[in-house]
């Protein structure tokens, strides 16, 4: 953290505009080394560039950014060159020149941003979702978490918990005092009430289904139209479609937006009882291993021998020779394209239904982790007589809390955060 770091902070040259950023300690010398001056703060200032032998490099607008009110919470220079590969490579060599400089790791920026208490570790996680989000209700979710929502949330039940604290502490150390001999009359309401919320937030859809997809599994014998339909939903010819029994071996996934909400759609080897193929045999395992991760099943096979809760389907239903069923949810033909606005407007209602609502944040399995620990904690303490694991309980509960926003955490989990933003971030 004592280090100047740098990097390209924009989109990869060539572009318009290139912005390199400069964090830390010798930020402003390193802007004086290049600009020959540290223009006045937080102005955009137009400056020539010149490398250590004088050599013009660019002529940019720069600025100054002095810390801690800044991104980092450090001294920090922006370079906003143009956007020119050898423009942005010579400037990088430039500053590589300057003493205590070095060129930022991945997510470092972001990581001193941390460091620093400029974003708590929720806040960060956030922010990593919402650079690889690719879809408005992902974008919408990431927003929300990398805007503190959740962080907000932590912090308020934090204060009620420590309320509580206070009034087991009190009990302990001044149990001899007739006022504060006993727990005050609604201390387990207050807690109830504590985890009642802890619960509504548990209950809530959870951010791997945001970021994965809905996971959408087509299945059913050989020759049911899977791949067929498959390439329909997915829009491109990424299954092969013959009508040969057993042409798919392996389970094929594709994902894919559907009116701004993520899907992922798999295709399976046929199902059969009865097989002398060993590679068919592998894929029919792992077909039904598909089927056990499902959030949802399309089935094609003959009506009720589905999965539990599958969807039954009659595909092929422009085919006299098609799977016939009595009761389908949807009717439809890959090749005619009959039915399949249907079964599409379903398939996004019903996910909808299991992801989290625009703009709500949503917890990740850490946070999920965590959250449950804190829950558990306050129904011991709802549980415990003997104040002093009524303490305790409530003291492990604020170390969940903690761990939410990373006030408590290891080295080992933020380089594996950190390890997921790029270069510049």
């Amino acid at each position: 953290m004592t280090d100047t770091i740098f990097a390209l902070s924009s989109g990869a040259p060539p572009a318009a505009i290139a912005v390199v950023r400069v964090s830390g300690p010798q930020a402003g010398a390193a802007l004086q080394a290049l600009a020959g001056r540290l223009p006045p703060e937080r102005r955009a200032v137009a400056a020539t560039l010149r490398d250590g032998a004088g050599a013009l490099l660019d002529r940019a607008l720069v600025l100054w950014l002095p810390g801690p009110s800044t991104a980092t919470g450090e001294d920090t220079a922006e370079l906003h060159l143009h956007g020119g590969r050898a423009v942005v490579a010579a400037v990088s060599a430039a500053l590589a020149a300057v003493p205590g400089l070095r060129a930022a790791e991945p997510g470092e920026f972001t990581r001193r941003a941390f460091a620093n208490g400029r974003i708590d570790l929720a806040e960060a996680e956030g922010l990593a979702d919402l650079l690889s989000a690719e879809t408005e209700l992902q974008r919408q979710s990431a927003l929300a978490m990398a805007g503190g929502a959740f962080s907000r949330q932590v912090e308020a039940w934090r204060e009620q918990l420590l309320g509580l604290s206070a009034s087991v502490e009190a009990v302990l150390d001044f149990a001899d005092e007739d006022d504060v001999a006993l727990l005050p009359a609604d201390f387990l309401q207050r807690v109830d009430a504590l985890r009642a919320q802890i619960a509504t937030w548990l209950a809530r859809p959870r951010a791997e289904v945001l970021r994965e997809g809905f996971r959408v599994v087509i299945a059913g014998p050989p020759n049911a139209g899977k791949s067929t339909l498959f390439n329909t939903l997915v829009q491109s010819e990424a299954a092969i479609a013959t009508p040969i029994a057993g042409t798919t071996r392996d389970v094929l996934t594709r994902p894919v937006a559907y009116a701004g909400v993520p899907f992922l759609f798999a295709d399976t080897a046929g199902l059969h009882d009865a097989t002398d193929d060993v590679v068919e045999a592998i894929g029919i395992e792992r077909a039904l291993e598909a089927l056990d991760r499902a959030d949802l099943v399309l089935w094609l096979g003959p009506e009720g021998e589905g999965p539990v809760n599958a969807w039954e389907v009659s595909a092929q239903c422009d085919r006299p020779q098609g799977v016939a069923k009595r009761h389908p949810r949807h009717r439809v033909s890959a090749v005619s394209g009959e039915g399949i606005a249907g079964l599409l407007a379903d398939l996004v209602a019903t996910a909808r239904q299991a992801l989290p609502k625009p703009g709500e944040a949503a917890l990740n399995q850490r946070q999920h982790d965590l959250l449950h620990e804190a829950a558990r904690a306050l129904q011991a303490a709802e549980d415990e007589v003997d104040p002093l694991l009524v303490a305790e309980a409530l003291r492990l509960a604020r170390v969940a809390f903690d761990g939410l926003l990373g006030r408590t955490t290891t080295e080992d989990m933020l380089d594996a955060l950190f390890g997921r933003f790029c270069i510049g971030k």
